[in-house]
C-alpha cells in the first residue's frame, strides 16, 4: 500500500462559537465537518487544528508531518501568531501543499504568499452562484461537470487582488451580476497552492458532495513526494576545470598591481 497523504485542516474556529446560524450549521466547527468527508478516503490522514490551541495546534511536529494544508479563517486573521505563519511559509516552500478556502484570501499566509493585498468586493444576499470548469483536464476538476450551482452564496467580486493565477480552472458568476476568479492555482518555491472561493459560514457548502470532490481532488494534486529543504550549499563542480590564468583571482580580478 502507497504511504497515506497526511492532511491538516486548519480553522480559526470562531464563528462556530458565536454565532448560533454557524453553530447549527456546523455543530462540530468546519474543520471537523471537512475531516469527515476526507477521512472517507483511505489515502488520506486527516487530522485538524485551530486557533486558540497552543502554537494554533501548529507545532514543530504538525508541520513536519503535513503534506497538504487546508486553510480557513475570517474573524481572527490578526491573531494569527506571525512566527507560525513564518513556520507555514517556510514549509510551502519546502514542498507542503495548501488550499485556501473562501474568506482565507486574506488570512496573513495566503497574502504572505501572494505578495499583495488578496482584496476583493464582496455582498452578503444570498445569491445563486454558478461556478463554471474552465479546465475540465485538471486533476483538480475531475468527475466535476460543466458547472456547480450554489443556490445560496456570499458574492465576491472582482477586481480580486492577486497575482495572475499559474492556472485558472474556475470562475463564478453570481446572480447580481458579478463575476470571480474562484479556482487559482500556484507554485512557491515547491508548494502547490490552490485558492477556491466556495465555503461561506452561514450556507451549508462544505455538505455539497461537488464542492466536497473539489476539494478532495485538490488536497491530492497538492501533494507532493518528495521535500526540499531550504539551502545555499557552495558547490564542487562535476568536471575537472581546466587552468586559469594565473593572473586572477577566483571572481575574476587581477591579482596584478
Amino acid at each position: 500500500m502507497s504511504k497515506k497523504i497526511n492532511v491538516t485542516v486548519w480553522n480559526e474556529y470562531v464563528h462556530e462559537l458565536k454565532n448560533e446560524a454557524v453553530k447549527k450549521l456546523y455543530p462540530n466547527g468546519m474543520h471537523n465537518t471537512i475531516k469527515e468527508f476526507l477521512s472517507t478516503n483511505e489515502d488520506l490522514e486527516i487530522r485538524t487544528a485551530t486557533l486558540a490551541e497552543e502554537n494554533h495546534g501548529l507545532s514543530d511536529e504538525v508541520l513536519e508531518n503535513t503534506d497538504v494544508m487546508l486553510w480557513w479563517g475570517h474573524m481572527a486573521h490578526k491573531k494569527v501568531s506571525d512566527e507560525i505563519v513564518e513556520k507555514v511559509h517556510k514549509r510551502v516552500l519546502e514542498g507542503m501543499g495548501l488550499i485556501v478556502l473562501h474568506s482565507g484570501h486574506f488570512s496573513k499566509i495566503f497574502q504572505k504568499l501572494m505578495g499583495t493585498n488578496c482584496s476583493l468586493k464582496w455582498r452578503e444576499e444570498a445569491e445563486k452562484e454558478r461556478l463554471w470548469n474552465i479546465e475540465p483536464n485538471h486533476p483538480i476538476t475531475q468527475g466535476i461537470g460543466e458547472y456547480i450551482e450554489l443556490p445560496n452564496a456570499e458574492m465576491y467580486g472582482e477586481r480580486f487582488d492577486i497575482p495572475t493565477p499559474d492556472k485558472l480552472i474556475f470562475i463564478s458568476w453570481f446572480e447580481g451580476g458579478e463575476v470571480f476568479r474562484s479556482g487559482c492555482v500556484y507554485e512557491r518555491g515547491h508548494g502547490k497552492i490552490f485558492y477556491f472561493r466556495p465555503g461561506h459560514e452561514t450556507y451549508p457548502i462544505f455538505y455539497n458532495p461537488e464542492i466536497q470532490k473539489v476539494i478532495t481532488n485538490a488536497t491530492r494534486w497538492a501533494a507532493q513526494s518528495n521535500r526540499f529543504i531550504d539551502n545555499c550549499p557552495n558547490s564542487a563542480p562535476l568536471e575537472k576545470l581546466s587552468d586559469k590564468n594565473i593572473d586572477f583571482g577566483k571572481a575574476g580580478v587581477s591579482q596584478v598591481s
